[in-house]
């Protein structure tokens, strides 16, 4: 999975779509959006603020770009026959171990769709998608819980917002190109919010 969006290119030589919209990504997560106005963008793209219009319309579509880069993988992932045939507990590593997959992949996008805060149209309706997203994996958790691969003495929704509130947090903490792979973070994710930190006998 790539770390870029692909939308259409336009715009002046030297920068497109694409590479306006990394740069306003990253704009975006170290001031907020809110906070961000189109001179700010132009002051770090280098370009006049007429410039940037001839990439996109407005700020908001920036953000829609971002934020559909960022749920489309995802939402993909429970598309994908490892997430809908087998057991319950089986389709559900395979979901956690794919967001963290596309969480490292995409990381500036979906460090973005986290700290949204429903402001806008645009961002609730990102919120929303979210929420749709873990429903369905809190029917996973609830499903394996159902069939007794998975304890039962917790609530599902307790399990679907600790396990999601650990993923989530690796956006503050990992740093790509460390020494701590995406295989190897995904694989402790696994270990830990299936098998715990006891060690084994």
């Amino acid at each position: 999975m790539s770390t870029t969006a692909a939308p259409s290119k336009r715009g002046r030589p030297g920068y497109d779509q694409q590479s306006v919209l990394l740069i306003a990504v990253d704009v975006f997560n170290r001031h907020g959006y809110d906070a961000t106005s189109m001179g700010i963008l132009a002051e770090n793209l280098g370009i006049s603020k007429s410039a940037i219009y001839h990439h996109v319309p407005s700020k908001g579509d920036l953000l829609k770009l971002a934020l559909d880069h960022a749920l489309g993988g995802l939402e993909s992932i429970l598309d994908q026959p490892e997430a809908q045939t087998g057991p319950a507990d089986a389709r559900l590593e395979f979901v956690l171990r794919q967001t963290v997959a596309v969480l490292v992949d995409r990381l500036p996008f979906v460090t973005l769709l986290l700290r949204l805060r429903g402001n806008t149209e645009i961002e609730r309706d990102a919120l929303e998608r979210r929420r749709t997203f873990d429903h369905k994996v809190a029917g996973l958790i609830s499903a394996a819980r159902d069939d007794g691969s998975l304890r039962q003495d917790i609530d599902p929704r307790t399990v679907t917002r600790l396990l999601f509130g650990t993923i989530n947090s690796i956006v503050e903490w990992y740093k790509p190109g460390g020494s701590l792979s995406p295989e190897k973070l995904a694989d402790d994710v696994i270990t830990i919010a299936f098998d715990g930190l006891h060690a084994k006998p």
